[in-house]
């Protein structure tokens, strides 16, 4: 299939986009992690468990060798065979348990192919492949997350000490740095990355309904609770859960979607913030050679990396939210109207790199107008209302905020009304009125300068 014939966009217009996703979630990726655990079983009870040294069998390291290259060698032509299995089986767990078996066969290994799938449920197999898939995602939306984080900073380091006019309800509000707004936006995002790096991906290995009942039944002696821990954590490097029905509860996998989820809308906020400073002219985007920005205005320059961004970031939250809620239901002990939802994790992880990538793209195209920053700052001398009001009430002047709502609100001031506001102070000591009259919009931002430095002087 050629992407132009792909149904979906991510696997057609946004293919380069996607492209590293496809050897985790895919088809492929899913039957291909499934084969890593049965065989990461198989050694574990031959290696740990000696399970099947019991039989008279006496397998050496070449033999685990063998049982190895049947992953490392695997390949698409191997899936599609799996594929062929299940088309007969209809079941694709039990494919892939009679490839491996056929695989044995093949390597000389026959006596020990009935211990494929030793005890296990096709959910012991299906969860720990999904959760090696789900830390593979994770990992590399974390490396995104960071990606964004890092040019963020880069931002806020060159402008911290450019002033800018904020804005409270879309109007003219107290005065901050450029700097100081990505600062925001990348303390805001690195709570989620943080989050993402620490939270451990769980998975179980216990049977048909999660009390290791066939395990036990045959092996008593063995202590199955430690022996799947031992399995979960020193093979596959997830964290083992013991509580679980037929499947997985999905606790860590919702908590990570959970976070995924504030993450999307945190660069939702952040690309409608950049769209709204180009709209303003506070931001120049550069030109690209033969790019186009309309079919019929030549003169313009859309904004349409944070846009897109956007759009993808919203199915992605759609998506992690229907997933990390639904996820965490089944009927009694299982049902499987988990099995076809989980089957979209992949897309999870589509739409939301497609949407840090956009981002970013579009960051990097940005340009800072300072002189449109100047001159709105110039332009809404009313800003020095706040900071003029509240030193007037620490000097004891009567009705200070309505006095300077009398003389700003709903019109615009120039420097000499403010000037002649202040030298009209009674109680303010001359001192201060000449401290007040060298005050401007744009020298008028607080902490924001020092906050930046605070940001990155904290950072862990």
């Amino acid at each position: 299939m050629t992407t132009i014939k792909a149904i979906t966009a991510l696997d057609g217009r946004y293919a380069g986009l996607t492209h590293e996703l496809a050897e985790i979630f895919s088809e492929y990726g899913l039957i291909r992690h499934r084969v890593q655990v049965e065989l990461e079983w198989l050694k574990f009870i031959i290696s740990d468990l000696k399970l099947v040294q019991s039989d008279g069998l006496d397998l050496g390291a070449h033999d685990l060798e063998t049982i190895d290259k049947i992953l490392t060698n695997f390949d698409v032509a191997d899936a599609e065979q799996i594929k062929s299995i299940e088309r007969k089986t209809n079941h694709d767990v039990k494919a892939v348990e009679y490839f491996i078996k056929d695989k044995l066969d093949k390597g000389g290994l026959s006596p020990i192919k009935e211990w494929v799938h030793f005890a296990c449920t096709s959910d012991d197999i299906n969860n720990t492949a999904y959760a090696l898939m789900l830390k593979k995602g994770k990992e590399l939306a974390t490396d995104l997350l960071n990606l964004a984080i890092e040019k963020m900073e880069e931002k806020a380091m060159a402008y911290k000490s450019v002033p800018m006019m904020s804005r409270t309800h879309g109007q003219p509000a107290t005065p901050t740095t450029v700097g100081k707004e990505f600062v925001n936006f990348a303390w805001r995002i690195r709570q989620e990355s943080l989050f993402l790096e620490e939270k451990q991906v769980q998975a179980k290995i216990n049977g048909a309904t999660g009390n290791y009942n066939a395990h036990w039944f045959v092996f008593p002696e063995i202590d199955w609770i430690a022996a799947s821990s031992r399995f979960i954590t020193q093979h596959l490097n997830l964290a083992p859960i013991l509580f679980t029905t037929q499947i997985n509860p999905n606790s860590s996998l919702s908590q990570v979607l959970h976070s995924l989820v504030r993450a999307a809308a945190i660069l939702i906020d952040f690309d409608r913030d950049m769209w709204g400073y180009i709209s303003l002219g506070y931001f120049k985007q550069q030109i690209k050679e033969g790019e186009t920005g309309s079919s019929t205005m030549p003169h313009k320059i859309n904004p349409i990396d944070f846009e897109n961004s956007e759009g993808n970031m919203g199915l992605a939250i759609s998506m992690m939210e229907h997933l990390a809620v639904k996820l965490q239901k089944s009927r009694f002990q299982r049902d499987l109207s988990d099995s076809t939802v989980l089957r979209s994790l992949g897309s999870v992880f589509g739409y939301f790199s497609i949407g840090v990538k956009n981002s970013l793209k579009g960051l990097a195209k940005l340009d800072l107008n300072t002189q449109a920053l100047a001159d709105d700052l110039d332009a809404n001398q009313e800003l020095l209302a706040e900071p003029f009001q509240t030193a007037m009430r620490v000097f004891g002047e009567e009705n200070p905020y309505e006095r300077l709502k009398d003389l700003t609100r709903g019109h615009k001031i120039g420097k000499k009304e403010l000037q002649t506001f202040v030298d009209g102070l009674e109680k303010v000591p001359p001192a201060f009125k000449e401290r007040m009259g060298q005050l401007t919009p744009a020298t008028y931002v607080g902490l924001a300068e020092k906050l930046v430095d605070t940001y990155f002087n904290t950072k862990v």
